[in-house]
């Protein structure tokens, strides 16, 4: 985070609860501090998350950790093959009493969902996802349910060739904000780990931090950070030069500029600004884009690294 004086629109009791709940967080995922941020700057820009890494690295810990150290309602579905779209949205059974149907709501009725290895689903039980995802809703026999508020997936996925996986498609990945690849901790985090967890898992002493009230209260001041004419501007050049660049065969969508806008707007207010500059935008642009673009055959050829892909586009686009 970069350091920034407090500016009054963003508030001491901002500060002291996203502090609040960034330690928790790092109580459990240790020397991850970059990955913590950007899970805390989606879901205070009212975002979904999506988790992408090889097993083992803490994927479900972290979607976990997030969820308790909020007081609000967390649900977990564990997608496999044979998971139904019903078993995610929930299903109208009729009653013979009543001699009427009555809507059994599924599992996505929650604050935070944690989609476990969302990609072990079939495309139809992934689909399931998309309505409530861009609409905060269910639709079920043409009743129309609204989920929770704030709600926000979490889900995880292993890398696409491991076995028993099926890749997104691109209308449910672009519905994910930000995607954040964990990696492999540091020596020091791993040494750290092996000394606490076979003592005991420190998951299980995590107590919420934050009540839905205060996140409610948060969110609403992300809401007021201001974006100049300039800045976004400057987003919707960067979302050109993806769509132009001999690269990429697919760049971002307009929906994904939108929400480029609000994760800046979250990392300004976390680092205390009322406004967001030029580096807010370049900070959370690694985690928007890089499960949007689709590399062409020539850059995948070339042996292209689509994070360095994205630094040289940030880099090299003049503001204004």
């Amino acid at each position: 985070m970069s350091a920034h004086p407090t500016l009054p629109s963003v508030d001491s009791t901002f500060r002291s609860n996203y502090q609040r709940m960034f330690d928790a967080i790092q109580e459990v995922i240790t020397g991850k501090p970059e990955a913590i941020t950007n899970t805390i700057v989606v879901l205070l820009a009212q975002g979904h998350l999506l988790l992408e890494d090889v097993p083992g690295v803490g994927k479900t810990m972290l979607a976990k950790s997030l969820a308790r150290s909020v007081n609000g309602s967390v649900h977990r579905i564990q997608f496999t093959p044979d998971l139904l779209p019903s078993d995610v949205t929930g299903v109208s059974v009729f009653s013979p009493q009543d001699h009427k149907f009555t809507f059994h709501p599924g599992p996505i009725f929650a604050n935070i969902v944690i989609a476990d290895e969302i990609n072990r689903a079939n495309a139809k039980t992934q689909s399931a996802l998309l309505e409530c995802m861009e609409e905060q809703q269910v639709t079920v026999d043409s009743i129309t349910h609204p989920l929770q508020k704030p709600f926000m997936v979490v889900a995880t996925q292993n890398p696409i060739d491991s076995e028993g996986t099926f890749a997104l498609p691109e209308a449910q990945r672009d519905r994910f904000m930000g995607r954040i690849s964990l990696g492999y901790p540091d020596r020091e985090a791993e040494i750290s780990m092996l000394s606490t967890h076979h003592i005991s898992e420190p998951l299980d002493a995590l107590t919420p931090v934050l009540e839905l009230d205060q996140l409610h209260q948060m969110i609403e001041q992300v809401k007021q950070v201001t974006v100049t004419q300039r800045l976004s501007s400057y987003i919707v050049d960067l979302g050109r030069a993806t769509r132009e660049h001999p690269y990429i065969s697919l760049g971002t969508s307009p929906r994904a500029l939108v929400q480029w806008v609000r994760a800046a707007k979250s990392h300004a207010a976390i680092n205390g600004r009322d406004h967001v500059l030029p580096e807010d935008v370049r900070a959370v642009a690694p985690m928007i884009l890089s499960h949007r673009l689709i590399l062409t055959r020539r850059a995948l050829s070339e042996g292209v690294e689509p994070l360095a892909l994205i630094q040289d586009l940030v880099s090299t686009t003049p503001v204004g």
